[in-house]
């Protein structure tokens, strides 16, 4: 039975391989008419990018891939999907692509907002909620169902109407999600646990002011948590504490400045709240691996350079 039961997920997935064929598909992402739906290729492994994972749903038809969040490494496969419910500084790197073989992969972005339009139209209630905290992003295997929403998804890409037709599609998918084994997580980390408890309006308000200083006490206090409680909260759904957070968005923030050619690395520091240039230069390298202009430059050269919204 279960046998059986792969034979037909495996059969599924080559058929929405075989309905990506039609499309030209040059590596990295490509876009479709529908805007919250893209295509990912890549013909060879990619380097380790570091950069912000946004609330999405990615789907691996064919290949593998490896994402770093805080101190986790997590390898998922075809047929495996990664959904993330905040944005999470993260890194990730497809491995074991080939041009024969090369990684694809779907995916689908959405907001918080939409999971609760969701909620509140479908008439979903909360299941019991768990003792233990999860991170706000997690692995888990498809099935025939979710491949079909895909696969829909597909063969609507290519028409006029597709931005129009596929918002019911989208609607579909948060349902099968918010439905499914891992629906509490969706329920709790999208709506409940973030707001009730203060947690979600704190990344909200780093994410939002990260150029700012501020000790976790007083960022605690501004939501009517204890130090303690914001802490252990803040790293279960993130895999970092507040301050860790913020000098990861400070920095990615910093590279993209650079990157842009609208400022070098001194004016790029300052403008992400840096006072101190060797702290930057400092924690710039144990993040990303090489001193600040070093690191801009290897990028700029490196033919197979992709961002991290392109994994």
């Amino acid at each position: 039975m279960e046998a059986a039961l792969m034979t037909e997920l495996e059969q599924a997935l080559n058929r929405i391989i075989a309905l990506t064929s039609r499309m030209t598909l040059s590596d990295g992402r490509t876009p479709t008419r529908i805007p919250y739906f893209s295509i990912v290729k890549h013909s060879r492994d990619t380097q380790r990018n570091t950069g912000v994972l946004t609330p999405s749903f990615c789907l691996i038809l064919q290949g593998n891939k490896r994402l770093y969040l805080g101190q986790d490494i997590f390898d998922y496969s075809e047929g495996d999907y990664l959904a993330s419910l905040i944005d999470l500084p993260a890194s990730a790197q497809v491995v074991g692509a080939t041009e024969e073989t090369p990684y694809l992969g779907l995916r689908i972005d959405f907001t918080t907002q939409e999971i609760a339009s969701v909620v509140t139209e479908a008439g979903i209630t909360a299941g019991p909620k768990e003792k233990g905290l999860s991170a706000g992003a997690f692995i888990g295997k498809s099935d025939a169902d979710l491949l079909d929403i895909f696969a829909r998804l597909l063969k609507l890409a290519d028409k006029p109407n597709a931005a129009f037709l596929s918002e019911l599609l989208k609607k579909e998918m948060i349902y099968h999600l918010l439905s499914g084994d891992y629906g509490h997580l969706f329920f709790q980390k999208g709506l409940f646990d973030q707001k009730a408890d203060g947690v979600g309006q704190a990344i909200q308000w780093i994410k939002e002011n990260y150029e700012s200083s501020f000790t976790v006490e007083e960022l605690a206090r501004s939501f009517n948590l204890s130090t303690s409680g914001l802490h252990h909260k803040f790293k279960a759904i993130t895999t970092m504490g507040p301050l860790q957070y913020q000098k990861q968005l400070r920095l990615l923030e910093a590279r993209r400045l650079m990157l842009s050619g609208t400022a070098g690395a001194t004016a790029a520091a300052t403008t992400v709240g840096y006072e101190s240039p060797s702290q930057f230069n400092r924690e710039y390298r144990r993040l990303f691996g090489l001193p600040p202009l070093q690191d801009i430059k290897e990028i700029r050269k490196a033919s197979s350079a992709w961002g991290f919204e392109d994994s």
